[in-house]
C-alpha cells in the first residue's frame, strides 16, 4: 500500500522564479535571454511565466547562458511537476468520497483486502489501489460502462451493488493471479471431472483442495472468495489473462448446493469459451439465459441427471436406504437426490437433511 502519511511539501513554485531572479542579476531581458537561446521567443516567455516546462534540451541551453547545471533546472521542473499532480490526485480523491462510501470497506477490512481506517480520505487511497486505477472514473469505465469489453470485465450497471460486487470479482482478479497454471487444456479438464464427480460423492474432508489440484492439472483455476453480505453470489467464471478460473463462495453452505454451482461454471468453461462472463446470483446486463440454462443443465448432468431423478421418482416414497442405494448406483451423494427432490418440492425440506454435508471453505 503507499505511504499515507509521507511528507510532501505545500507549495513548490515553478522554476520560472528562479530563471527570472537569475536574468535579473544577470541584467539580461527576456528577449535577449531568448535570442540566446536559439528557441522561439514565444516559447521562451511561456518558460518565464510558468506557462510551459523545461525540456531537457532548454536546460542544457540554460546551463550555457545562467552558468547553472542543467540537472538543477531539471530536478526543479521534475518537484514542481510532482507538485502540481498531487494537487490534481487530491481533488481526484476528494471526488471520490461518495463513491468510496458505497463500498462495504468494514467487510473488505475483515477480509484483509484493505487496510483499516476510518478516514474517508485514506478510504479512497487505499480502494484506489485495491483496484489498480487512478480515479473512480476508472473504475466506472471497467465495471459499469456496457460498451467497453474488456477480458474478464462486465457491465455492472444495472444490478443492485455494483461496488460491492466490484469487490469481490477484483478479490478474485487478485487471488488468480497468485496461482500459477499450466496452459488451458480442454481435453484434460473433461477428463478430470470424472475424478472429481467422484470426489463429490464421497464428500471427504479434503474435498476442496482435491478439486482444486485436479482442475490446476487442466489449466483451471478454482479458489474460495469470502460472500460479502451484500452480494448474493454463489460463484462466477471468467478468463484472467487468458486462464480460466472459478470463483466460488459456498453461499449456501451445503454439498448439494456447492456442487451444482462448480458443475454449473465448470459448464460455462468447457461450453461458451473465453468471452463469457458468469455471476451465479447476480442479474447483471450481460448474463446470456440460453448460456446460463446450458450450464444449469450440465450441472445436472454430470450431479444427479433428469433421467435418473426420473428413475427415483417411479421407487416414491422413499427411505433411508433407498436414497443410499440410488447415490451408489449413480455415483453421486445422497446430498445431490435430496437436494433436487427439496427444490422441486416433491419432498419437504425437513426430510433427509441428514444427508446434507455442511461446506465451511473459510480456511482454504
Amino acid at each position: 500500500m503507499a505511504t499515507i502519511n509521507e511528507y510532501y511539501p505545500q507549495v513548490v513554485l515553478h522554476p520560472c522564479e528562479t530563471l527570472n531572479e537569475k536574468l535579473g542579476e544577470m541584467r539580461m531581458s527576456r528577449k535577449e535571454f531568448a535570442l540566446r537561446t536559439g528557441k522561439p521567443e514565444k516559447t521562451i516567455i511561456a518558460v518565464l511565466k510558468g506557462e510551459s516546462s523545461i525540456t531537457p534540451e532548454m536546460a542544457v541551453m540554460f546551463e550555457n547562458i545562467t552558468k547553472i547545471p542543467a540537472h538543477f533546472w531539471l530536478n526543479k521542473q521534475a518537484r514542481y511537476n510532482e507538485y502540481k499532480a498531487r494537487l490534481k490526485r487530491k481533488t481526484d480523491i476528494e471526488q471520490a468520497k461518495e463513491w468510496t462510501r458505497c463500498f462495504p470497506y468494514p467487510e473488505m477490512v475483515k477480509n484483509n483486502w484493505v487496510p483499516p481506517t476510518r478516514k474517508t480520505e485514506e478510504k479512497t487511497i487505499n480502494l484506489f489501489e485495491y483496484f489498480a486505477i487512478s480515479t473512480c472514473n476508472a473504475w466506472s469505465r471497467l465495471y459499469m460502462d456496457s460498451k467497453l469489453k474488456v477480458a474478464a470485465y462486465a457491465s455492472l450497471k444495472h444490478t443492485l451493488e455494483p461496488h460491492a460486487i466490484s469487490a469481490w470479482l477484483r478479490q478474485g482478479e487478485i487471488q488468480a493471479e497468485k496461482i500459477e497454471a499450466p496452459v488451458y487444456n480442454k481435453k484434460e479438464f473433461n477428463n478430470v471431472l470424472y475424478k472429481i464427480k467422484n470426489i463429490m460423492a464421497k464428500h471427504p474432508d479434503n474435498f476442496f483442495k482435491r478439486l482444486q489440484k485436479l482442475c490446476l492439472q487442466a489449466g483451471v483455476k478454482v479458489f474460495y472468495t469470502p460472500k460479502l453480505s451484500k452480494v448474493p453470489v454463489s460463484g462466477s467464471t471468467r478468463w484472467i489473462k487468458n486462464a480460466p478460473v472459478i470463483q466460488l463462495t459456498a453461499r449456501y453452505k451445503q454439498n448439494d448446493r456447492f456442487w451444482f454451482t462448480f458443475f454449473h461454471e465448470a459448464g460455462h468453461i468447457l461450453l461458451h469459451g473465453k468471452k463469457y462472463i458468469s455471476i451465479e446470483g447476480i442479474n447483471f446486463y450481460e448474463a446470456d439465459p440460453k448460456k446460463e440454462q446450458q450450464a444449469h443443465n450440465f450441472a445436472e448432468k454430470w450431479t444427479f441427471s433428469k433421467e435418473q431423478e426420473e428413475e427415483v421418482i417411479k421407487v416414491a416414497p422413499l427411505d433411508r436406504t433407498d436414497i443410499i442405494t440410488f447415490a451408489n448406483k449413480f455415483n453421486t451423494h445422497p446430498a445431490m437426490i435430496i437436494g433436487r427432490l427439496q427444490h422441486k418440492k416433491l419432498i419437504p425440506y425437513s426430510v433427509g437433511r441428514e444427508f446434507i454435508e455442511p461446506v465451511d471453505l473459510s480456511g482454504n
